[in-house]
C-alpha cells in the first residue's frame, strides 16, 4: 500500500481520536478503537527533528555535552494491523530529495493487553516481566526495535484521549545507549527513561526524559539528565518512491529477520546481544545483507542465512546459541 494511502488512513484515524467535544474531554475513556486510531495516525511521511539536550549534571565534575539537533525525512509504514497488534516500520530518506538513499530505521510494535513486557537489564541483556490482569487490562505495550530488528526497550501504559491530543506515557524503564552515544562515549551504561508519545492534528512527538546511569564497579549512580524530543510533522516528501521500492525489495528479508528474533524472544527467559570479537555490532552485517538483496548480490534466502549465522554467533538465549528458523536449510 502506498504512503499516500497510509497518510489518508492516518488522517482519518486522527479525526476519530480528536472527535470528542470540549465538554466530553474530561470524561472521555480510552476505548480500543480510539487507541488504535492514535497508533495508526503515526504512519505517513514526515519532516522530523531529533533534539537531545543534556541539562542537569548530577556528578559534580561532569561537563554537559553539546545539544544534538538533527533534521531528517522519515516514512512510517504500517507492516501489521490486527485488532490487538500494530507494527510500524520507520525508514529514513537521506541525501538529495529527488534521489534519496533509504536507510532502515527503528520499528515500534504495539500490543493490546499483553501477557508480558520486555525489560532491559543493562550490559546487552534483556528478559521479560509477566503482567497481571490488573496491569494489562486496557493497556498497550510498545516495544521498540533497532535498525536490525534487535530489541531496545519496551513500556506499558493506557492511552488517554483529549480534544487536541492523545497521549501514551509508561512508567520509567531502562534502555541501551542510543547510537549517538554508543559510538562516541563510554562513560555511562544505561538510560533510565520516561517515554511519552503525543498525537496531534499536525503530526506527533516522542518525548524522552533521560537519566544516564553508571552501573559499573558494583554501584549504580546517575551521571546527567537529558531531555529529548523527536518531532514528526506530517508532510508530502519528495523521493518517497525510493522508500516504497526499498521495502518492496527487502520486505520479505526483514520478515525473516523478525521471525528469527521472535524465536529468540519466545525461547528466552534471558537473552544477550553482543559485539563479535572484532567489535562488530549485529546491525552492520544484518543491514549489509539486506542491501545485498537490493543490489542483486544475494536473494532473500541467501541474505537471511548470512544474517542468521551472525545472529547465532552473537546472540545467547539462556546462555546458549539460539536455534533460528531456516538457518540450516539448503
Amino acid at each position: 500500500m502506498g504512503l499516500n494511502v497510509w497518510n489518508g488512513i492516518a488522517a482519518a484515524g486522527l479525526a476519530v481520536v480528536m472527535s470528542a467535544s470540549a465538554a466530553q474531554a474530561d470524561t472521555l475513556q480510552s476505548g480500543l478503537e480510539q487507541d488504535r486510531a492514535a497508533i495508526l495516525a503515526m504512519a505517513g511521511e514526515y519532516d522530523v527533528t531529533f533534539d537531545f539536550r543534556e541539562h542537569l549534571p548530577i556528578e559534580a565534575a561532569y561537563e554537559l555535552h553539546e545539544a544534538e539537533v538533527t533534521p531528517a525525512r522519515e516514512v512510517v509504514y504500517v507492516i501489521a494491523d490486527e485488532r490487538d497488534f500494530i507494527s510500524l516500520q520507520h525508514l529514513l530518506l537521506v541525501g538529495p530529495p529527488d534521489a534519496p538513499i533509504v536507510i532502515k530505521h527503528w520499528r515500534q510494535d504495539w500490543a493490546y493487553e499483553p501477557a508480558r513486557v520486555m525489560r532491559y537489564q543493562g550490559f546487552n541483556t534483556w528478559d521479560f516481566a509477566d503482567l497481571s490482569t490488573d496491569q494489562s487490562t486496557g493497556a498497550w505495550s510498545q516495544t521498540v526495535y533497532q535498525v536490525d530488528d534487535s530489541p531496545r526497550y519496551a513500556g506499558l501504559a493506557r492511552w488517554t484521549h483529549g480534544v487536541n491530543a492523545s497521549t501514551w506515557e509508561p512508567e520509567v524503564s531502562w534502555r541501551p545507549l542510543p547510537r549517538r552515544d554508543g559510538t562516541t562515549r563510554d562513560d555511562y551504561d544505561v538510560i533510565e527513561a520516561v517515554n511519552r508519545h503525543t498525537i496531534t492534528a499536525w503530526g506527533w512527538t516522542h518525548e524522552q526524559d533521560n537519566t544516564k546511569l553508571v552501573l559499573r564497579d558494583g554501584e549504580q549512580r546517575a551521571l546527567v539528565r537529558e531531555h529529548g524530543i523527536n518531532t514528526y510533522r506530517r508532510t508530502e516528501l519528495a523521493g518517497v518512491e525510493a522508500a516504497e521500492q526499498y521495502w518492496a525489495q527487502t520486505g520479505d528479508y526483514w520478515a525473516l529477520i523478525r521471525a528469527a528474533w521472535d524465536s529468540v524472544f519466545e525461547a528466552a527467559g534471558e537473552f544477550t546481544v553482543d559485539d563479535d570479537a572484532d567489535g562488530t555490532r549485529v546491525y552492520t552485517p544484518l543491514l549489509s545483507a539486506g542491501q545485498d538483496v537490493v543490489d542483486g548480490a544475494a536473494n532473500t534466502q541467501e541474505a537471511y542465512r548470512a544474517a542468521a549465522a551472525v545472529m547465532a554467533a552473537q546472540v545467547r538465549v539462556n546462555g546458549a546459541a539460539p536455534q533460528l528458523p531456516g538457518l540450516t536449510d539448503s
